[in-house]
This record gives C-alpha cells, sequence and structure tokens, in this order.
C-alpha cells in the first residue's frame, strides 16, 4: 500500500471516544490512507481497542510505547509514516 497520507493520532486514556475518532478517519471519502494510532501508554482499553482497529483494516497500524507525551507520540507516528503528506488528529476529535 502507497498511501497518500498519513494520519498520525495520539492515544493516552482515550476508550471513550477513540473508537469514534478512527471510524471518523476511515469513512472519509479519501481511501488511500494509513492511520497510525501511538498508544502513549494508556492505563485503560485504549491500547486494546486500537489493536483491534489494526487487525480489521490493513489502514490502520497500531504502535505502542511509554507514556512520553503527545509531542513525543507524534514524532514515533511521523516515523512510521509511509505517505506523501501528514495529518494530526486529536484521540478525542472527529473529521
Amino acid at each position: 500500500m502507497n498511501p497518500l497520507i498519513s494520519i498520525i493520532v495520539p492515544v493516552y486514556n482515550a476508550e471513550k471516544y477513540i473508537d469514534k475518532c478512527i471510524t471518523s478517519i476511515l469513512n472519509s471519502t479519501l481511501k488511500e490512507i494509513e492511520v497510525i494510532l501511538i498508544n502513549d501508554g494508556s492505563k485503560d482499553n485504549s491500547g486494546k481497542i486500537i489493536d483491534e482497529y489494526a487487525q480489521k483494516d490493513l489502514r490502520v497500524k497500531a504502535i505502542h510505547q511509554e507514556n512520553r507525551g503527545p509531542a513525543a507520540a507524534r514524532n514515533s507516528g511521523i516515523k512510521a509514516a509511509m505517505g506523501k503528506y501528514i495529518g494530526f488528529v486529536d484521540s478525542d476529535d472527529t473529521i
């Protein structure tokens, strides 16, 4: 897959709204995307939720790291990105 856009989403204790966020991204009209979800040391079920999405949809990557804050999570996503362009979405946002 050669995505046009990599969408990077830092995730920290977002189990209440991460599903809505991911669904809104995956339902966008542009399908040449990859969604990189970085679990930044969540203590809730966020890590499990993003793993489930990564198993269901090849456009989704789940990365897990110790809690280092949203800037470090975004940087991890940038390193993993394969898209020509990069965009950022917060875990409590919908698009």
